[in-house]
């Protein structure tokens, strides 16, 4: 099957396309450069918030299946700049949905919990959404484009995705790994409750979805274990071995641009019974984390 993956470069893309590799034809879609470890795989340069770029590397792919895991994450830069998180976040999945209209392709969009305000959270796929913030209101906006524009298809809403992939970008739980390491402390929000994602169980459960399932409409993908990031930062230490400060901090007082949901992670029981690759409990996934670091440092 021809099998195309947006925002290749980063986390959940990245581990999705070392996933399909030798399974399918695959198409790599990132923006620039490509970032990934040789393999049997295509790159395409696309921009997101062209309006075209990716939607033509769909349509000359003759894409069966497009996993769309691309966007614009930084949450603050979004805040700066809401007119890119819009062409991004909501003009890209346009282009991607219609592409996959037009070909008949299966598509799985992937959001965020973001979507939801925090206040009442752990969420689940029946529970309201009420976005805070561009990057917020944009992938709000870009899962509804994404049901609107390509029948069939299904959104995947994962959170706080981490990973120890050679090559991965840095994320929290890899923070709080090289800070410990060099003797420095960690802050971490004490009052954020999260559900934290590896990339590579968001990745396979995604890729489920796509292939091997016909679910339509909203899917929690996410990590099974919903806690605050300081405790997250702990186990990930207890993990690694390492002693030092974990200093819990209140997001109010980090003045960040944009707004974080703070009661919030997702429900993920309704994945956990329908898909064969299960939502990760937190050691667990953790536990991986720690095994692809050691792969790295090796």
């Amino acid at each position: 099957m021809r099998v195309a993956v947006t925002g290749a470069n980063g986390l959940l893309g990245g581990a999705a396309v070392a996933l399909l590799a030798g399974r399918h034809e695959v198409l790599a879609l990132g923006r620039g450069p490509c970032r990934l470890p040789p393999g049997p795989h295509r790159w395409a340069a696309v921009d997101l918030g062209d309006g075209s770029s990716a939607g033509e590397a769909l349509r000359a792919f003759r894409a069966e299946a497009v996993l769309h895991a691309g966007a614009l994450t930084d949450v603050d830069g979004c805040e700066r700049d809401p007119d890119a998180a819009w062409r991004v976040n909501v003009g890209g999945t346009e282009q991607v949905a219609r592409a996959c209209r037009e070909l008949g392709a299966r598509l799985v969009a992937v959001s965020t919990d973001y979507v939801f305000d925090g206040e009442a959270g752990p969420y689940g796929e029946e529970d309201l959404p009420n976005p805070r913030g561009a990057y917020a209101r944009t992938k709000r906006c870009g899962e509804e484009a994404a049901l609107l524009l390509a029948p069939g298809c299904a959104v995947a809403r994962v959170a706080v995705v981490f990973s120890g992939r050679p090559g991965a970008k840095a994320t929290f739980a890899t923070q709080v790994v090289e800070k410990l390491s060099r003797g420095e402390p960690v802050r971490a929000f004490a009052d954020q409750v999260v559900s934290p994602t590896l990339a590579a169980s968001g990745a396979a459960m995604c890729l489920e979805l796509l292939l091997e399932s016909g679910y339509r409409g909203v899917l929690h993908a996410s990590g099974a274990t919903a806690l605050d990031r300081v405790d997250f930062a702990r186990r990930v230490a207890r993990r690694f071995g390492l002693s030092g400060e974990i200093v819990g901090v209140a997001t109010a007082d980090a003045r960040l641009p944009a707004p974080r949901p703070l009661r919030a992670g997702l429900r993920v029981d309704r994945a956990a019974g329908l898909l064969r690759e299960k939502p990760l409990p937190v050691d667990e996934a953790i536990d991986r984390f720690h095994a692809e670091w050691q792969g790295r440092a090796g």
